[in-house]
């Protein structure tokens, strides 16, 4: 008999739901749990205990509010190896990749506690215009209230810290429906911090997919949303979301660029590793890989070789690069897109091989502008090896996407860096750093359908804040 795995909420443990499916373990298919669909019922008690929450803590000192920060790390950073253990069993992340998670999220939640104190407003000029000559005016940054975050099964610790920890610090409660496979963990965190003094209703749990998700967004009384997923699920969310500030982290197919004055021996190893580790189940994981015609053979030789030298194996190998893919259906919509690119021409310049929901790295080259690989978001591991002569076409290239999350370009020429600076659709750019590089102190999103708003530690908590003005006129 398998868990019934409920929502997490003050006054959740008697409740129940009608509607359930299955936690699969990714390596051998086993049901290790039920998860319950809280939907709408779950969803109203979970945010109007938030909103009591909120209302509680809301004149709170902002000192408070940093010593939960704190407790918290505290609190995974005590359990690290457990968590991390969940996070492989559930999504089969290779371990060595959650424990850089875990104590990555120990540190997020200790810079959001230290950043706090950087919320502030302004005084603001009144007196430029005539009629506000002896005015006074000033701004504050203001939490929202209840803030809804939705939240993906490829870093469940990382990416809801990023969501969590800045809406506390900002004075919100928060409201958070993982992926399913991020479920336990999610779980786990709430009751740690729970246990660790955190008020009841300032971090709640709802379990679920699709409907529960929906059901959060729309609530009237979650006046923020944080959503971190695909582009689709985003614009449904966003509809549901209607008026109220939403943020989100969409889809992405990166373009990591390798001119012909790089260092093509680090240019391939990085660019491997961006793209094959974790088996490519992050979103700015390299997938189009832009290299200049004079350095195209010899790039390929190496690009090839740091990624037949990555460790495929089981999950608990802390040796392990790439273990097995989420769920057996992603590694079947993976190779169904890897099928589509030889169907049009493409060629494999390293053939994957797949066992279970495991898949070996693949990389493709000669690939079609109609194959899916270039359109769309594989979130698998395989890269696409493309040839181009100049920067412009270069420019074209990697422009040619309707995604624009993070990229890279391997130069060693300032101009070249500063000319992509400029014309490279991106919300972020590395130079002779590969795309999936990421530091949680840099504003961090996407434009065109890669989202909205930005991530990073003092950005976020930004985010999480909206802006009150205050207008006064002395002695009247």
């Amino acid at each position: 008999m398998v868990d019934i795995i409920q929502s997490y909420y003050p006054g959740s443990g008697g409740q129940k739901s009608a509607s359930h499916f299955d936690l699969v373990r990714p390596h051998d298919g086993c049901v290790t749990g039920r998860i319950a669909e809280a939907g709408a019922t779950g969803v109203e008690r979970a945010v109007s205990a938030a909103h009591d929450a909120f209302l509680a803590i809301r004149k709170k000192a902002l000192h408070e509010r940093v010593r939960w920060l704190r407790l918290a790390a505290d609190a995974v950073r005590s359990q690290a190896e457990a968590l991390a253990a969940i996070i492989v069993e559930d999504v089969g992340k290779p371990i060595r990749a959650c424990r850089f998670e875990v104590q990555r999220g120990v540190e997020l939640l200790e810079a959001c506690a230290a950043s706090a104190s950087q919320i502030g407003g302004e005084v603001l000029p009144l007196d430029a215009t005539p009629a506000g000559s002896g005015l006074i005016g000033m701004t504050r940054r203001l939490p929202y209230g209840v803030v809804g975050a939705i939240t993906p099964f490829n870093a469940p610790i990382n990416l809801l810290v990023q969501k969590l920890a800045p809406a506390i610090a900002a004075g919100n409660t928060v409201v958070v429906k993982p992926a399913p496979a991020g479920t336990r963990t999610a779980l786990r965190l709430a009751e740690l911090f729970h246990d660790r003094g955190w008020p009841e209703g300032l971090f709640s749990v709802v379990t679920g997919d699709r409907e529960t998700a929906l059901a959060l967004a729309s609530h009237p009384l979650v006046r923020a949303v944080s959503f971190t997923g695909g582009t689709n699920a985003g614009e449904s969310l966003a509809r549901a979301a209607g008026a109220k500030k939403f943020l989100a982290e969409l889809g992405s197919n990166a373009a990591n660029i390798v001119m012909a004055d790089a260092d093509l021996e680090a240019a391939a190893r990085k660019i491997a590793a961006a793209a094959f580790e974790a088996s490519g189940q992050q979103c700015i994981s390299a997938q189009r890989v832009l290299v200049q015609k004079q350095v195209f053979e010899e790039f390929c030789g190496r690009f090839v070789a740091a990624a037949a030298a990555l460790k495929v194996g089981p999950a608990e190998d802390p040796g392990t690069d790439l273990a097995t893919m989420v769920s057996g259906q992603a590694a079947d919509r993976v190779m169904e897109m890897i099928a589509d690119a030889i169907q049009r021409g493409a060629v494999a310049l390293l053939e994957p091989k797949r066992q279970g929901a495991m898949i070996s790295p693949a990389i493709l080259g000669e690939l079609s502008r109609e194959a899916r690989l270039w359109r769309e978001e594989v979130f698998g591991p395989v890269a696409v090896l493309v040839p181009f002569e100049t920067i412009d076409e270069a420019i074209a290239l990697a422009n040619d996407s309707p995604f624009g999350l993070q990229g890279a370009v391997f130069t060693g020429s300032l101009a070249t860096a500063l000319r992509f600076a400029d014309d490279f659709e991106v919300g972020s750019l590395w130079v002779n750093e590969a795309s999936r590089f990421r530091l949680d102190m840099y504003p961090f999103g996407g434009v065109k359908q890669s989202g909205v708003g930005r991530e990073g530690v003092k950005y976020a908590i930004e985010e999480m804040t909206q802006i009150k003005f205050i207008g006064i006129r002395p002695g009247a």
